[in-house]
């Protein structure tokens, strides 16, 4: 059970990591991780960047209190929590208001200053500090006097094209970030989705391992029965009874990480740990329809809210270029005021200033063709990630499809496993009541059931999260989720 359940956890890592935005390339030696075979594998250093990446989506920034009984679940129930409850999204909306913010403070250079001063000051001159050689009354001294002035003042620049270009830099930045919120609400999906089907896989280990429990029981009861009648061995009864021992560790085991999956569950959605849940839904399964490979990718290069996201940044860094460049160019500003001076407000006196000033820079130091160089550096950075990603949405939606086929055959193999290994235990426990074999034989046929059974879940959970993964690979997990796991158009 234990190998089965870290081979669910790792293929859906695995699925996660050929969806999402990741730089690292380089794989590293990590720490070893189980295979199916008990052979020791080592899991790379993008899988574990990953798996700090996707760690805010097992948590959740908003819990509920908890409800009194078991709280009933559907699929759809599921979603809608994780989207008002998930921290990796709620974390993400938050970075989009950070975006808002840079936009607002870039327009701010743009639009017009006004403020209004206020001020009374009481003063006193010495003429011959200054150098005048005038006296009043015998004295170089003048005052004190008072002055009082209050006006307000407007500022505006009329010519900037490196502000105007990095507001539209920052514009398409803000894009971005909705689009990476959207993205996110995908990922969630897929994570809120993965737990769902995570905790009806684990139920149906705990039914198989009471149902075989429950066999070897009745096993080990005949081979007592037959034991005291004198027509079987000790050996028999010693193996049979082992047996339903093993049985039982599997139904204890499958016991404890079917609540295990019920709190990860709930720490997604927004759920107290404390809260009993009961999942409405079955595991769902149909045949995935066809799908038109070209015409799926054309979709997911319009509506994948990542690959948006990568066109917005492209544009936003192109913005960068312009206004890099428009740092060598000529501004002009405009600035004015008009108000009242005088010694008191009951003496005052209206005045005004207006004034334009043009600034033609001539020799900034190289500190223009510095900026230059570095916004087209980034410019290149994002079109080069923005070609990758297109690369990788055909190879995410082809490797999920395969894995779509794939699981699928296996699901009609397991099927036919299950009739085959049941077939062979009822000739074997019949066979072993007739006193022509042993228990032994009927031990195996146990293993048998109990393999082909764990084959058939494996493989149902699989293909469900394949469709997942396609579903988020083409940009529409969040409307499309429930018709891809029942095989509906």
């Amino acid at each position: 059970m234990k190998n089965c359940k870290s081979i669910s956890t790792k293929a859906f890592i695995t699925a996660l990591f050929c969806l999402a935005a990741i730089s690292a390339s380089a794989q590293l030696p990590g720490a070893p991780v189980s295979s199916p075979g008990g052979n020791e594998q080592q899991q790379s250093a993008p899988d574990e960047i990953q798996s700090l990446r996707l760690q805010p989506f097992s948590g959740s920034g908003i819990i509920d209190k908890p409800v009194p009984g078991v709280l009933k679940l559907s699929l759809r129930d599921v979603i809608d929590r994780g989207i008002k409850h998930n921290l990796g999204l709620l974390l993400s909306q938050q970075q989009t208001d950070t975006a808002r913010a840079q936009r607002w403070r870039s327009l701010s250079s743009l639009l017009p200053n006004a403020a209004i001063r206020v001020s009374e000051t009481a003063q006193q001159v010495n003429l011959a500090a200054f150098g005048i050689p005038f006296t009043v009354n015998g004295s170089s001294i003048v005052g004190p006097f008072a002055i009082f002035d209050a006006r307000p003042a407007v500022s505006e620049r009329l010519i900037d094209f490196n502000a105007l270009n990095r507001v539209r830099a920052s514009a398409e930045n803000e894009k971005a970030a909705k689009h990476t919120v959207d993205d996110a609400r995908e990922l969630v999906v897929l994570v809120v989705g993965n737990q769902y089907l995570l905790m009806l896989a684990d139920a149906a280990r705990l039914q198989t391992a009471q149902a075989q429990f429950t066999t070897a029981k009745a096993v080990f009861d005949r081979a007592v029965d037959m034991k005291k009648a004198g027509v079987s061995p000790q050996i028999d009864v010693l193996r049979a009874q082992v047996e339903m021992q093993q049985r039982q560790q599997q139904v204890l085991a499958a016991r404890n990480q079917l609540e295990q999956q019920r709190m990860a569950l709930e720490r997604t959605i927004g759920l107290p740990v404390t809260q009993q849940i009961e999942l409405t839904d079955t595991v769902p399964y149909g045949p995935l329809p066809e799908l038109n490979i070209d015409e799926a990718l054309q979709q997911a290069y319009s509506r994948k809210p990542e690959y948006l996201a990568a066109e917005a940044r492209v544009r936003s860094a192109e913005m960068q270029v312009k206004a890099a460049k428009g740092e060598a160019l000529p501004t002009l500003g405009l600035n004015g005021d008009y108000g009242v001076i005088g010694p008191n407000i009951g003496s005052s006196r209206a005045t005004f200033s207006v004034g334009a000033g043009l600034r033609i820079p001539i020799f900034e130091g190289g500190r223009v063709r510095a900026d230059v160089l570095q916004a087209e550096s980034t410019l290149k950075q994002q079109r080069l990630r923005l070609e990758d990603l297109r690369a990788r949405i055909e190879f995410d939606v082809r490797s999920a499809l395969l894995d779509v086929k794939t699981s699928e055959d296996q699901i009609a193999v397991a099927k036919q496993s299950i009739d085959l290994s049941n077939e062979q235990l009822k000739q074997a426990q019949d066979r072993y009541a007739a006193g022509v074999a042993g228990s032994l034989e009927v031990v195996q046929a146990q293993e048998a059931v109990a393999g082909s059974n764990e084959t058939y879940i494996q493989a149902l959970y699989l293909n469900n999260v394949a469709k997942l993964a396609l579903a988020r690979g083409l940009g529409v997990a969040e409307e499309r989720t429930r018709a891809f796991l029942e095989g509906r158009k």
